[in-house]
């Protein structure tokens, strides 16, 4: 090889590389003109939604996306609060011991609570696809169990958790779970 078709061999890889860096730079860029996907819609719900800041029609203080409270460790202590009053409602239907490695459901739920406990909603973040008929079953056990105990400080809120659902109709929240079997 000369020293010629070295040089032209370099400059060629460096302006690869370039094309390679600036296409690169492009696609992250490019990825802030789209808006992510509503999550809403990946949970398979039709409820429109705004930007926070975006009020309902006519009203200016009510905002049109619902937001979850961040789970900080006083929202995770009354998850557990809430969990420990729905397996009281439910002591037949929560399964003993530690859960199959293979369960039939898992479904991360969402509860919207009033400052007095009172369940004002029950949405779901997961739902499996092919056990279609335990989210609705969840939400109904929540709501039957309302109102839970009061949050005190914490107020209204909105807290997740994620029920593991045996196929015997069974069930544990993982806030309280014993764990999985490895067999």
């Amino acid at each position: 090889m000369n020293a010629g078709a070295g040089i032209e061999a370099s400059a060629a890889g460096r302006a690869c590389r370039c094309l390679v860096i600036a296409a690169a730079a492009f696609a992250l860029a490019s990825c802030s003109l789209f808006k992510p996907a509503d999550k809403a819609e990946e949970g398979g719900k039709s409820t429109p939604t705004a930007p926070a800041d975006e009020a309902a029609p006519g009203s200016r203080d009510v905002p049109t996306v619902r937001l979850i409270t961040a789970q900080t460790p006083a929202v995770r202590a009354y998850r557990k609060i809430g969990a420990q009053h729905i397996y009281k409602a439910y002591a037949n239907r929560i399964y003993k011991g530690k859960i199959p490695p293979l369960v039939y459901a898992v479904v991360v739920v969402e509860t919207d609570i009033d400052a007095s406990g009172k369940v004002v909603n029950v949405t779901f973040s997961r739902t499996p696809s092919h056990a279609p008929e335990v989210a609705p079953m969840i939400a109904e056990l929540i709501k039957a169990t309302s109102p839970l105990p009061s949050p005190g400080k914490l107020g209204g809120h909105t807290y997740v958790d994620t029920w593991l659902w045996d196929k015997s109709g069974k069930f544990q929240i993982d806030s309280l779970t014993l764990g999985q079997r490895s067999r």
